[in-house]
């Protein structure tokens, strides 16, 4: 049971850390205009390298109307 224990904490941590980041990539999506939605899907399946690729590919786009 200890162990069933360990691997459950230890997998909600991760899911914790995943959600949060993809909460700060859609945030920083959006800041440079860019779909917020699209930016958080799509950090849940590449994590950090995301975070990555919004910062040094992703320049702001003019304000839509």
């Amino acid at each position: 049971m200890e162990i069933l224990a360990a691997t459950t904490a230890e997998g909600a941590t991760y899911a914790v850390g995943v959600g949060t980041l993809a909460l700060i990539n859609a945030g920083l999506a959006q800041s440079k205009n860019h779909s917020g939605l699209l930016w958080f899907l799509l950090s849940l399946i590449l994590g950090p390298f995301a975070t990555f690729c919004i910062v040094v590919f992703c320049s702001k786009q003019p304000d839509r109307l």
